[in-house]
Order: structure tokens, then C-alpha cells, then sequence
């Protein structure tokens, strides 16, 4: 049975405090190792088969995988067992655990984004229609790669024409996001975060 999105929700509002720092970032270019990466990627002896690793490789590309700063509590966990078990625990999460795991992470990332504060109504949309379509690991990982930072741009231009519109904002400020609000989905943020506060201190 699948878990309701109420329930989902507040699972994820009490783990965004351990989300914080794993949130997909803004930085532009900023891209992490698809979940269906090869092992190989992680080892020091690219192209190698996993079934021909030896075992020291093996904990290399799982400990790796581990340190990426996208490997949430799933891929921690799974990775944990995998190295505490036999070559062949190892190698199946290298083939198939990762994958599922990182799936894990990934749509626990995507249903915080309910609860916070800067998703506006496309992030919510998009975060609904993941949900509700049973998407695969790949398409949960694509969508917080690049899907995200698009639906979050789209919801900081309504954001910044809202503050052109609004008569209580300062000439400067109005100027300021007139001149933003064509720009890039990180120059967006910058502003919504950042630069609306130092045009007007």
C-alpha cells in the first residue's frame, strides 16, 4: 500500500532539517551522478565491469558514492549494510541497491519541497504530478535535476512581477526587479533571497 501524501508530508516536514544541506542547489552547472550511475564512475579503474571488482574496489565506489553530497539517509543506509556484508551484498547495491535507494532520497527531497516556504504553485504542481505518477528513479533524479530549477524560476518571476506591481514597493526596488526579471533562474533567486534586501537598506 502506498503511503498518503498527508503522511508523506509530515514525514518530510520533520526530516527538513536533515534536508537542508542536500536540497538541489541553483548553481548554475550544478549536476549530480544520475541514480543509475556505474559503478566504474566511482572506482578509481573506469570501465570495469562490476562483476569483475575486486573487493577493495567495491568498498572505494560504495564509500564514494556515500560522500556525495547527494546521498541522503537511504543511500547511507543501504551503502552501510552492503559494506558490512559479503562481495556480492556489495555488488548488488552497486547494480540495483544505489538505484533504489538514491530513488529513496530523492522523493523525500521532492515532498519536503511541499512544505517549504519558497515553493509556489508550478513547484507544487510539478511536486504533485511526480507524486502521483509513480515516476521512476531516473525521472525523480532528472526532475531535481533540471525540472525543479525551472519550476522554481517560474514561480520567482510571479513573485518578482508581484513586486513590481505592488504599490508599497520603492522606485529603487521596483527598478531593481524590472531589471532581474528576464534573468536567469539562479539570478531570480539571488534577488528574491538577496538582492530586494540590499537595494532597500
Amino acid at each position: 500500500m502506498r503511503p498518503t501524501r498527508a503522511a508523506l508530508a509530515v514525514a518530510a516536514t520533520a526530516l527538513t532539517p536533515a534536508l537542508l544541506l542536500t536540497t538541489p542547489a541553483f548553481a548554475a552547472g550544478s549536476s549530480s551522478a544520475p541514480a543509475a550511475v556505474t559503478a566504474a564512475a566511482a572506482t578509481d579503474a573506469p570501465g570495469t565491469p562490476v562483476d569483475d571488482m575486486s573487493e577493495e574496489e567495491l568498498r572505494i565506489a560504495i564509500l564514494r558514492i556515500m560522500a556525495d553530497e547527494d546521498s541522503g539517509r537511504g543511500v547511507n543506509r543501504e551503502g552501510s549494510k552492503a559494506l558490512d556484508g559479503t562481495v556480492e551484498d556489495m555488488r548488488a547495491f552497486l547494480k540495483t541497491g544505489y538505484r533504489l535507494a538514491q530513488a529513496e532520497d530523492d522523493r523525500v527531497r521532492i515532498v519536503s519541497l511541499l512544505a517549504n516556504p519558497d515553493s509556489g504553485k508550478r513547484v507544487i504542481k510539478e511536486v504533485n504530478e511526480l507524486l502521483d505518477s509513480d515516476a521512476t528513479p531516473e525521472e525523480l533524479r532528472t526532475w531535481l535535476e533540471t525540472g525543479y530549477r525551472l519550476a522554481q524560476a517560474e514561480d520567482d518571476r510571479v513573485a518578482i512581477a508581484r513586486i513590481i506591481s505592488d504599490p508599497k514597493s520603492s522606485s529603487a526596488l521596483r527598478a531593481a526587479a524590472r531589471a532581474v526579471i528576464d534573468g536567469t533562474p539562479e539570478e531570480l533567486r539571488y534577488f528574491l533571497e538577496h538582492g530586494r534586501y540590499e537595494v532597500d537598506a
